[in-house]
């Protein structure tokens, strides 16, 4: 079924908007007999749970924390008088991993991807005035053609476990906000822009997405609420004089204003927060506006104590202060889309980011950081599998596009994190996924993906669709580690070098790189999982990075320790991040914010 309006709800003079956020009612359903035993009309016996949040963190026992299969979300829901008329939706911010919806019994909706939005008219079903029962049956388990990929095992008494092909925890339930929306039949349902620089002028061209015939006005209002441009029609081109450009580090946004009219009466109203600025891949380096960016920064997870990867605001806005004060200007939202408040941020503060598709774990194996380091091949792109997976994720670019498109941050798409790349069965597969975001994509952002290390460049069969190369590199960890760090830096070089050697012409960046850390361990001389060789193996990688001036990025893996499956190479998480789960520094912090103060935004520019 559709997702719906992928636009980010509001509450204007037409549109009404009511939050589901806060306490639901939890069931789970081991032997799925829920749906025959009528749960879609109620759950008689349930405990409670705070939406949004991941529920596994709330228990204290295991079978609930590792709980997989189906489980049962409901709430009451009193839907005003007022809202008769217009149009209903509940509009999901994301269901992990799949859900099917009812309203007072009935089905209204399925969905299938737990990282993106969707929104279900229930118009029909819903009574105003009055209270509304909903419902929402999700599955957490994991396969083949779904993303992010995985798989299930059943243990000998009979319970079902999650075996991810990823190094993250299989965090579920309704992890992001839940609202009911109410806006007239005759509405906006979408928009996009692109953006042309002439001088001080700008040229913000626009198309807006209807369910009417009605005149379109569009209207862009600068930070002091000053008029700096107005059209008329679907489509068209608001010319700003003096205009005021989205930077790096400096996100000035205009508030654009779209009016659907009948003659004088207003019939919808829909605002959102665009920034005026060009992207561009130019030789080897990566263009803002026309001038050269060196990337600084992180990959990051959505993870947090408590509600695992529930939106959690008030840890953005820490996580934003943190990664200012260290000197950084960018992200990827690995390996997912981000919920949206955090690229709302972003487009603020002027970061940034490389927003990800749900492709990881296209590998057939859990350790795939360990097995692709070692050269280990599954051949994942040639079984029986591959059509469905390809639907899905095809569906999934076209809806992270479709929501994320008007954001400023972000600057690339990133189609798939650490996939096998080494058969050529990978080939048309990655065709299809790269046509998908340039067809889709109105101001043509450059692609990429990230490369697993056993993806070289004799090896690698897919390097050539990315617009700038993004490597994952753990030499001197995964590879050569401890004392061999010496021979984890020749190998290091001698890659770079056959990467030098292709003079492909493109930006190369590092997505990842890292070295787990325990905070509360120092030793002289160092040893792994030391502060101390957290920092020698940080000064390694940055003095390769430092000898090619084709490369012109670096986000560390990662910004804080985050939650794993359990398993012997993880104690309680991977411990990679320069910041505790907490959010508290460890020693490679400071090393970072002195190395990152010290380099221009320009650093190695071709110009």
């Amino acid at each position: 079924m559709k997702n719906g309006s992928m636009l980010y709800p509001r509450e204007t003079a037409t549109r009404r908007l009511k939050s589901l956020d806060g306490m639901w009612d939890l069931r789970f359903d081991p032997s799925s007999t829920g749906s025959s035993e009528g749960w879609a009309n109620g759950l008689d016996t349930s405990i409670t749970i705070p939406v949004p949040a991941s529920f596994q963190d709330f228990f204290t026992d295991k079978d609930a924390r590792e709980y997989c299969g189906d489980l049962w979300y409901a709430r009451d829901l009193y839907i005003p008088k007022e809202y008769e008329g217009l149009k209903l939706a509940l509009r999901f911010g994301a269901a992990t991993h799949r859900a099917i919806v009812y309203v007072n019994g009935q089905e209204v909706f399925r969905h299938e991807g737990g990282f993106l939005p969707f929104s279900c008219d229930i118009t029909e079903v819903a009574q105003c005035g009055a209270e509304n029962k909903v419902v929402v049956k999700l599955n957490n388990e994991l396969s083949e053609t779904n993303l992010p990929c995985g798989t299930v095992k059943v243990l000998k008494n009979g319970k079902k476990i999650a075996k991810p092909y990823f190094d993250f925890y299989n965090y579920s339930g309704l992890n992001r906000s839940v609202y009911l929306t109410a806006i007239p039949a005759d509405s906006v349902f979408g928009y996009e822009t692109t953006y042309a620089i002439d001088g001080t002028t700008a040229q913000v061209g626009y198309t807006v997405k209807t369910a009417s015939s009605a005149k379109v006005e569009v209207s862009l209002f600068d930070e002091d609420g000053v008029l700096a441009a107005r059209a008329e029609g679907a489509t068209g081109t608001l010319t700003v004089e003096d205009a005021k450009l989205w930077q790096v580090g400096k996100g000035y946004l205009y508030k654009i204003v779209i009016r659907l009219l009948d003659g004088d009466t207003l019939l919808d109203e829909y605002y959102d927060f665009i920034g005026i600025r060009t992207v561009e891949v130019k030789g080897t380096d990566i263009l803002i506006n026309g001038a050269p960016v060196y990337l600084k920064g992180f990959g990051k997870h959505e993870d947090s104590d408590i509600v695992g990867r529930g939106t959690n605001i008030a840890q953005t806005k820490r996580d934003f202060e943190l990664m200012k004060w260290i000197g950084a200007n960018s992200f990827r939202t690995s390996h997912y889309p981000y919920s949206e408040e955090v690229y709302q941020m972003a487009d603020r503060e002027g970061f940034l980011v490389i927003d990800e598709v749900p492709a990881v774990g296209m590998l057939r194996s859990i350790a795939n950081f360990l097995d692709a380091s070692t050269g280990a091949q599954t051949n994942f792109f040639s079984g029986d599998h591959v059509p469905k997976l390809l639907e899905r994720h095809l569906d999934d670019i076209a809806d992270m596009i479709e929501r994320d498109k008007n954001h400023p941050c972000v600057f690339a798409w990133s189609l798939l994190n650490e996939p096998e790349t080494t058969d050529e069965s990978a080939v048309p597969y990655f065709e299809r996924v790269f046509e998908q975001a340039a067809k889709l994509d109105p101001q043509k952002r450059p692609r990429t993906f990230a490369l697993v290390m056993n993806s070289v460049p004799d090896k690698c069969k897919c390097y050539q669709f990315s617009d700038i190369i993004a490597l994952n590199r753990y030499f001197g960890w995964y590879v050569n580690g401890g004392p061999e760090i010496c021979d984890a830096k020749e190998a290091f070089i001698a890659e770079m070098d056959k990467w030098q050697a292709l003079d492909l012409d493109k930006p190369f960046i590092f997505t990842e790189y890292g070295a787990d850390t325990h905070p509360g361990i120092h030793k002289l001389p160092s040893v792994m999982w030391s502060q101390e060789y957290q920092i020698e193996y940080l000064k390694m990688c940055h003095e390769v990075f430092d000898s090619y001036p084709f490369v012109k990025g670096e986000q560390v893996w990662n910004f804080a320790d985050f939650q794993t499956t359990e398993g012997i190479m993880r104690c309680d998480g991977n411990k990679k991040g320069i910041f505790t789960r907490q959010r508290q520094p460890k020693d490679a912090a400071f090393y970072f914010k002195k190395r990152w103060d010290s380099l221009p935004l320009d650093h190695k520019s071709n110009k």
